[in-house]
């Protein structure tokens, strides 16, 4: 297998190769690089490409950690295990895989790799938050040490209030009662019918609400235009994008006041 280039500066190396924190991120990415089962590694292509790292590494005079090392005796241990003749063996017996070891601390690896890259990003997420104090003992002195409100009951807070109420009377206070507004699907249906029987040829979509003063008229002033065009009493009509809605007149007979109801 051939390393990447390197590149030499004026006065140093431009190491380019990947970075690996250990014999078994290498290992992964010669596994991962040949698109080969992790169950079923080929141990003397492995072997060999293993060694080619190790050799660039040392020419590029990369200090290479004795973990590194011993990687590469265990690989070259069951190559050679591999390579062996094996001896007879009864059909009983089942014929051990020298890879099998490997496998599986690659799979224990991985599975602590992933946990440590879920773990950095929790921490990543947690360092973005600040969090705001909120023991019970940063409130308590903004209170009496005894609750005013213990003992009382909801019929001694009507009787308050309705004392207070008393004495406003007796002061000569105006109490003022606010009437519902009264605005009714029907009325609704009733005007827009006329509207657009006054006009055959088309009125603007927004004519339709220029008789509504307050915010519960003109949403059934809507509700109302979306049932004339239910009973297709009205056609909605737009020549084009961001261009002006009108309403023209459809089928007048099918209007109906009490459909909606």
């Amino acid at each position: 297998m051939s390393t990447q280039p390197v590149q030499r500066a004026t006065a140093e190396y431009q190491i380019q190769l990947p970075v690996f924190e250990g014999p078994f991120d290498l290992l992964l990415h010669l596994i991962r690089e040949n698109q080969v089962d992790i169950y079923d590694i080929p141990i003397a292509e492995i072997t060999a490409q293993y060694l080619d790292y190790l050799h660039a590494m040392e020419e590029m005079d990369m200090e290479i950690a004795s973990s590194f090392l011993v990687m590469a005796a265990t690989l070259l241990a069951i190559k050679a295990k591999m390579l062996l003749p094996l001896p007879p063996m009864t059909e009983e017996e089942e014929v051990e895989d020298a890879r099998s070891a490997l496998v599986q601390d690659l799979l224990e690896y991985i599975r602590f790799k992933e946990a440590a890259s879920a773990m950095h990003e929790l921490q990543i997420e947690h360092s973005r938050r600040i969090a705001r104090p909120n023991e019970q003992e940063l409130y308590l002195n903004l209170f009496s040490a005894e609750n005013p409100l213990i003992g009382k009951t909801l019929a001694d807070l009507q009787n308050a209030f309705q004392q207070v109420l008393s004495k406003a009377a007796a002061r000569g206070a105006v109490i003022l009662s606010i009437e519902r507004e009264q605005v009714t699907l029907r009325d609704k249906l009733d005007q827009l019918y006329q509207l657009i029987m006054q006009h055959p040829s088309g009125v603007a979509f927004s004519e339709a609400f220029s008789s509504s003063s307050s915010k519960m008229e003109l949403v059934v002033s809507f509700l109302a235009l979306l049932e004339l065009v239910r009973q297709r009493v009205i056609h909605v009509s737009q020549g084009g994008v961001f261009s002006d809605i009108y309403l023209y007149p459809g089928d007048l007979s099918r209007y109906d006041r009490n459909a909606a109801f």
